[in-house]
């Protein structure tokens, strides 16, 4: 449920948001790994605007395969983000700091536009 309600959040959010006290405060609320995969996901919705104007609304790790953990790093290759309705592969290796609330480095790779005829079979939605 915390999960839902951090996405809820996320998709709501600005920029800013991110150095939100509120935001911090529901981060810490989740496992670290959990919470390594949100403010990566949220990172990299944030440097994908930011870098190419997408609009990402929606990221997530694990659509295709499960990310993997080392330390205070993931790497996602299996993931995907929605803009302007439509979702998008994308894979990415993020750090994050010891705490798992910040993000230190983060590299992605956007692929190839999901068909909408797989997103029920990949847990997608519009």
């Amino acid at each position: 449920m915390r999960v839902i309600y951090l996405t809820a959040l996320l998709a709501l959010s600005g920029p800013a948001f991110a150095d939100d006290q509120r935001f911090l405060a529901s981060l810490r609320k989740l496992e670290p790994q959990t919470r390594l995969e949100q403010i990566c996901d949220y990172t990299v919705m944030s440097r994908i605007d930011r870098d190419t104007g997408q609009e990402a609304d929606r990221a997530k790790s694990d659509v295709t395969s499960r990310p993997s953990h080392s330390g205070d790093a993931i790497t996602a290759k299996g993931g995907a983000f929605r803009s302007k309705g439509q979702w998008y592969a994308l894979s990415y290796v993020c750090q994050g700091t010891p705490d798992h609330l910040h993000v230190t480095s983060l590299h992605y790779k956007i692929g190839s536009t999901i068909p909408e005829s797989k997103w029920a079979s990949l847990g997608l939605w519009r």
